[in-house]
């Protein structure tokens, strides 16, 4: 029985680091509210946010009219050479997810498009503090966004440590 007990807590443990950690994950949406388009300042949209390992990218576009290369490394970034592509996307709505720390270069397939801009850098890295998600931003949309990711990555904390409680309380550990 004892074992049992042990083996639950154990559970509810990983458990709530597996909730915690899941809450913390962040969606960037490409651009904020303009999205993958021609008119995005990039760079100015990527300078406000912080990629982290988990996070994810989500590539909001009109089909046909756009497309997301990923592209290998920073000259082809710079030229915008698609051609040398790691990955391919046009569905208009594609999420690229950020499993490992390191630089990743994003073009506009579209013929001309990357050279009028349409292009993103982005650099993950590692850790444990949640993402910044445009917050400071003058789009209250983005503002109440990162609002709803604080309250909803608190909650799911919440919810693990009454659980883990209420475990350790049942099998009086």
């Amino acid at each position: 029985m004892e074992a049992l007990r042990k083996s639950l807590l154990i559970f509810a443990i990983i458990m709530t680091v597996m909730i915690q950690n899941k809450a913390m994950a962040a969606q960037h949406v490409v651009g904020g509210s303009q999205g993958w388009d021609e008119s995005t300042d990039f760079n100015a949209w990527a300078s406000g946010e912080t990629f982290k390992v988990g996070d994810t990218l989500v590539f909001r576009y009109n089909p046909g009219l756009h497309s997301v290369v990923e592209v290998e490394g920073e000259s082809a970034y710079k030229s915008c050479d698609t051609s040398s592509s790691v990955n391919s996307m046009s569905a208009g709505n594609d999420v690229v997810k950020l499993n490992k720390p390191g630089t990743r270069y994003f073009a506009c397939g579209t013929a001309g498009h990357c050279d009028q801009g349409m292009k993103l850098k982005i650099t993950t890295v590692t850790g444990n503090a949640p993402s910044n998600q445009a917050a400071t931003s003058s789009n209250p949309s983005s503002s109440s966004a990162a609002d709803s990711r604080r309250f909803s990555t608190a909650f799911f904390t919440f919810i693990a440590a009454i659980f883990t409680l209420h475990m350790a309380l049942v099998f009086q550990l």
